[in-house]
């Protein structure tokens, strides 16, 4: 569908009435009374200060981000076929970003003092976005040492609500800077799916850094890991533990958001009535109650159709938001489970059988969803395919296209752009090429869904951060530089 450049701006015009007061005079004078001398010092409030000291915990933020966008000019991308990630494409058009925000998409652009990138017979899109990822925990190159000496979960228990990834994130893991070459700009990584709940994950940007919160995205939303079916009840089951089957996960799920409830009644109670000591402090349960207070955002690691159903009416009994199923190998099979609830769909095009409940997927699962009115996207799980997204996203089309649902380029952009920015809570800043977003663009050599295709440049926050032909924009991690040492010895 091609897009209209012409906008329409509507004036706003605020209009603000004032009524005077009046006041009558009284008929006489009123007698006097001597005035009535008081401690205009309040008296403190020792509940109120109380209640201060002690925050309700389950409201409180998280490790605060020190990122800093790299080094930027503003960019006027000229002459380019434009996937904004709405839906929309624009031919032979013109990009301009300035103070690294998006400023306006059109044709003939004046970009005054900005560095002009003529991009003739190339594409521009989003910067892509992987709603799931290990990359940091499950490092390159992926040796059974890397394997076994990954922080990716917290085993101790089938509960690890009180972890978060980001204390076990290496950020000279080479993968990240493979991912920014592959054009993508943000990745939520995620805890594994051993544990039923697997703890707290981040966002991130994959730049050069030396500790995590030098690549967390500002004021990102956080989400929550959790999994259902074969890898909790297989694990824990195996060690004489409970959950050791289905009927067995679901009764530990009900039981600890029950908890969870009783603990979020108790602060709420302290704060409305401060007297007595606080509750006593939980970081399982505090994660939890924020949950049912949806500031944090659920994925699912599920595969099987009928479990995803069991967890929506978990979610339902305990009222509380699924954000996405991660995996979602039999999503085909009942797409109304998603339609109807909101819930993202964040799938694979071609990777299932590998287990017993991820045997029956299909190529077409991708479409057959998005045809039904879904939000699909596609993820990685695996730094190698966190490198080609376009790829998985171009065979998830082809497999739709050859049953006979066929979808356009600015159409499937969606699934690695502006769907997965709903799944993180950042579709107002993030995924679309518009006035007011982000300026994370990617310009690619020709149409992205192409094997033959590379990301020539990739900016993120208007900084170029990746340059295929300028070795001054090719970072490299201190493995690469190590392994390329060496190479040359």
């Amino acid at each position: 569908m091609k897009g209209s450049f012409s906008r329409v701006w509507l004036p706003v015009i605020a209009l603000s009435l004032f009524c005077p007061a009046t006041w009558a005079a009284a008929p006489h004078r009123a007698p006097y009374r001597p005035p009535v001398v008081r401690d205009e010092k309040p008296k403190p409030d020792f509940a109120a200060d109380k209640a201060q000291a002690h925050p309700i915990p389950f409201l409180l933020g998280t490790n605060p981000s020190t990122y800093k966008p790299l080094p930027r000019q503003d960019v006027l991308i000229t002459h380019a076929t434009v996937l904004d990630g709405a839906g929309h494409r624009f031919d032979d058009a013109d990009v301009l970003s300035r103070d690294g925000r998006i400023v306006v998409i059109g044709q003939h652009l004046d970009g005054g003092s900005s560095r002009v990138i003529d991009a003739k017979g190339r594409w521009v899109t989003p910067g892509l976005i992987d709603p799931h990822s290990h990359d940091g925990t499950y490092s390159m190159p992926l040796t059974s040492i890397d394997s076994d000496s990954s922080d990716v979960s917290e085993l101790s228990s089938p509960i690890a609500a009180d972890t978060w990834i980001e204390h076990a994130i290496n950020t000279q893991d080479a993968s990240f800077l493979y991912a920014l070459q592959g054009g993508v700009t943000t990745l939520q990584i995620l805890p594994g799916s051993t544990p039923q709940i697997g703890g707290r994950a981040v966002t991130l940007h994959p730049i050069p850094a030396t500790n995590v919160a030098a690549m967390k995205f500002p004021d990102a939303p956080t989400g929550l890991k959790m999994s259902c079916g074969e890898n909790a009840k297989g694990y824990y089951g195996g060690k004489g533990m409970r959950p050791n089957s289905r009927q067995g996960e679901m009764a530990n799920f009900r039981d600890i958001f029950s908890q969870a409830q009783a603990y979020r009644d108790q602060w709420n109670h302290y704060h409305a009535d401060p007297h007595g000591p606080p509750p006593s402090r939980d970081l399982k349960l505090d994660t939890l109650a924020a949950v049912l207070n949806g500031d944090l955002r659920v994925n699912i690691h599920c595969y099987r159709a009928d479990d995803m159903a069991e967890m929506q009416a978990l979610a339902t009994e305990f009222d509380f938001k699924i954000t996405a199923f991660h995996h979602t190998v039999e999503g085909y099979k009942n797409p109304e489970l998603f339609t109807k609830t909101g819930t993202c769909a964040i799938v694979w095009p071609d990777w299932w059988g590998f287990k017993m409940e991820a045997n029956d997927g299909i190529r077409e699962n991708a479409a057959i969803l998005d045809a039904a009115g879904a939000c699909v996207t596609v993820h990685s799980d695996s730094p190698v395919i966190g490198q080609r997204l376009n790829i998985e996203a171009a065979k998830a089309a082809a497999a739709g296209r050859h049953m006979g649902l066929p979808e356009a380029p600015e159409h499937i952009i969606k699934w690695i752009t502006s769907n997965p920015a709903k799944v993180l809570g950042l579709e107002d800043r993030v995924g679309t090429l518009a006035p007011g977003y982000n300026a994370d663009i990617v310009i690619w050599s020709g149409d992205p869904f192409s094997i033959y295709t590379k990301a020539d440049t990739v900016m993120i926050d208007g900084a170029i951060a990746y340059d295929r032909h300028d070795p001054a924009y090719q970072p490299l991690s201190d493995f690469q530089l190590g392994r390329k040492a060496g190479v040359m010895q």
